[in-house]
């Protein structure tokens, strides 16, 4: 079981009940500080089957819906806007912190930012919600604080976070907030004073605009990016390569998107994409073997990932599922669950538009078992399941109405 979506589940139904955690408490006999450690996933081990049964009891559910209610696997708006305010306290916005505690030490950082990065890899995003506002605090506190190479350190860190802000924003559906985050990993990347870290911000940051409907203003910048730091990069071995890599990757899905909303001439904007993917190729094949330096997960595998997600941004549903088809198992295996479950999201998107629509199902339902979240929360993915039950699906369309259940969708 786990813990942390368990205690979420927790807390969600406590709520419905409107029930104060010191009011739970007492009707499960135990202490306020029980029931934190709950609902915050930070009990030890976990709650064995009669106290789960007892809790179930208690919020008036039964047991079933208590340890898988996939609404509850989505972040609350409450958490989102909790990250929205931590980026509008005034310290993180200014920099600045009047504070007389210690810093963080920069190694804990890293610390801090690895679990929450490996759990955004791992496709657990809504946990980010909770994780998101300290890590902010702490990054820019650390970057106020510090001297020398120590605050360097630091405001990389902060970028790191900014970044993971924006990549998770993304993930909620949120532009608007992806792009705040963004642009202030940026401005934070360039005081790290280190390419690496300026060009894995301006990636996200590429990747947040195309998102909010500014794809051209994301070519330009990530291009400029690319071509201002490429010098530098290429001096730094496979990490360089890896976030240069990234930067053409993101750079173009941005002119896929320009080309699917030009009316004037698609074809001709169409055409630049090849041009930057094969560029990622080329750096690719230099790294060898995939990589997942600085969370990029870069190599040829990853590439190729990109490559059918620009088909999808085309509309050329079939170059999409052909690409995907051609994509080695064992090395798809390899990347990271978000990767994977991303591809198969991009995958039924292809088949939807090839219209192999009993083909997408089964694809979203295998990206579910992957990866939950990035089926039942993502509101680009949810949309497809609901385009799927208007369009039909065939013998497939049994399936679909569960589906569409745990998205949340209204029957």
């Amino acid at each position: 079981m786990d813990r942390i979506q368990f205690g979420r589940r927790v807390a969600h139904w406590r709520n419905r009940r409107r029930l104060s955690q010191q009011e739970f408490a007492s009707l499960m006999r135990r202490s306020r500080r029980w029931v934190e450690e709950l609902e915050g996933g930070r009990r030890q081990a976990d709650p064995n089957l009669s106290v789960a049964t007892e809790i179930a009891l208690r919020l008036g559910i039964t047991l079933d819906r208590l340890l898988c209610d996939p609404v509850v696997l989505c972040p609350a708006e409450s958490e989102i806007d909790a990250v929205r305010a931590a980026l509008a306290r005034h310290d993180v916005l200014t920099g600045r912190c009047d504070c007389s505690t210690e810093p963080m030490p920069v190694a804990d950082l890293q610390r801090s930012l690895w679990f929450a990065r490996t759990g955004f890899q791992a496709g657990h995003f809504a946990m980010l919600g909770t994780q998101i506002p300290r890590l902010l605090i702490d990054a820019t506190r650390a970057a106020a604080r510090h001297e020398g190479d120590d605050q360097l350190a630091a405001f990389a860190q902060l970028s790191l976070t900014l970044e993971l802000t924006e990549a998770a924003a993304i993930k909620w559906g949120s532009s608007e907030l992806a792009v705040t985050a963004g642009q202030r990993a940026v401005v934070a990347a360039e005081r790290s004073e280190d390419p690496i870290i300026m060009a894995s911000a301006a990636r996200q940051l590429a990747d947040a605009m195309t998102a909010h409907g500014q794809a051209a203003a994301a070519v330009a910048f990530a291009t400029a990016a690319a071509e201002r730091l490429r010098p530098e990069l290429l001096q730094r071995g496979s990490l360089g390569l890896s976030v240069l890599g990234m930067l053409l990757l993101k750079a173009s899905l941005a002119q896929a998107a320009v080309a699917e909303a030009d009316d004037h001439s698609p074809d001709a904007e169409a055409r630049a994409v090849p041009a930057l993917l094969d560029q990622a190729d080329e750096y690719a094949a230099r790294v060898g073997a995939d990589g997942n330096e600085l969370w990029t997960s870069f190599g040829t595998t990853n590439a190729a990932l990109y490559r059918v997600a620009a088909h999808v941004q085309l509309s050329a549903g079939a170059d999409a599922v052909e690409v995907a088809a051609g994509i080695e198992t064992d090395a798809l295996n390899a990347l990271p669950r978000e990767r994977r479950a991303h591809l198969l999201a991009d995958r039924a998107l292809g088949e939807t538009q090839a219209g192999m629509r009993k083909e997408a199902v089964e694809t979203l339902l295998e990206a579910e078992k992957l990866a939950p979240e990035e089926v039942l929360c993502r509101p680009r993915t949810k949309r497809l399941v609901e385009d799927l039950r208007l369009l039909g699906t065939g013998s497939a369309e049994g399936r679909l109405p569960a589906l569409a259940d745990r998205c949340g969708l209204p029957g």
